[in-house]
């Protein structure tokens, strides 16, 4: 029979005490999913950096159950468009999502298939409910601070991965001079 558990967050570098599984998810991985592909280049020339990380407690993929974790986006860009996560829709589609900020800014870049989209801030302290059928990306809009999160969703959700990969977002995230600015994305393939 299993019991009530969780972690505990030790704030400044935000990582959980007690973790299932970790991934780290390169630069080399999020190969077509950025904008300038020469900026993109370059910087894979340099290095392959860690871009963020996710660290899960693993819950069985069955009705009823919630699968949590901690989300870390780390600061920087690929030219002038900030790292960010892969981003997802859920296998079942009908499938919501819930973020809590625990520290840095940035921005959830959503969307539906319907073509229905929305972008929302994210600073320390902020929750986000991200509906069902919506697919999103996390995006660290800092300059030098790592972009944390606490997510939850139901256990059996599953994620598409292929589908943003194919197409990528309508939206993204870019530094343009001014800050971040919501712009579309010319090579979005709906």
């Amino acid at each position: 029979m299993d019991t009530p558990h969780g972690f505990h967050i030790t704030f400044g570098r935000i990582v959980p005490d007690r973790y299932d599984s970790h991934l780290e998810r390169r630069l080399s991985s999020m190969k077509g999913q950025y904008s300038d592909e020469q900026a993109f280049a370059r910087l894979a020339q340099n290095g392959d950096p860690v871009l963020y990380e996710v660290y899960e407690l693993a819950r069985p993929a069955v009705h009823g159950e919630l699968l949590s974790g901690i989300s870390i986006v780390h600061p920087g860009k690929v030219g002038n468009e900030y790292y960010m996560t892969k981003g997802h829709f859920h296998q079942l589609l009908e499938t919501a999502e819930v973020y809590y900020c625990l520290a840095g800014r940035g921005r959830m870049v959503t969307e539906t298939p319907e073509g229905d989209w929305a972008v929302e801030e994210l600073a320390a302290g902020k929750v986000l409910y991200v509906p069902p059928r919506w697919a999103h990306r996390s995006v660290n809009t800092s300059e030098n601070e790592d972009l944390v999160t606490l997510f939850v969703y139901p256990a059996e959700a599953g994620h598409d991965y292929k589908t943003i990969e194919t197409r990528g977002f309508r939206k993204l995230i870019l530094d343009l001079g001014k800050g971040p600015e919501v712009v579309d994305n010319p090579a979005w393939g709906g």
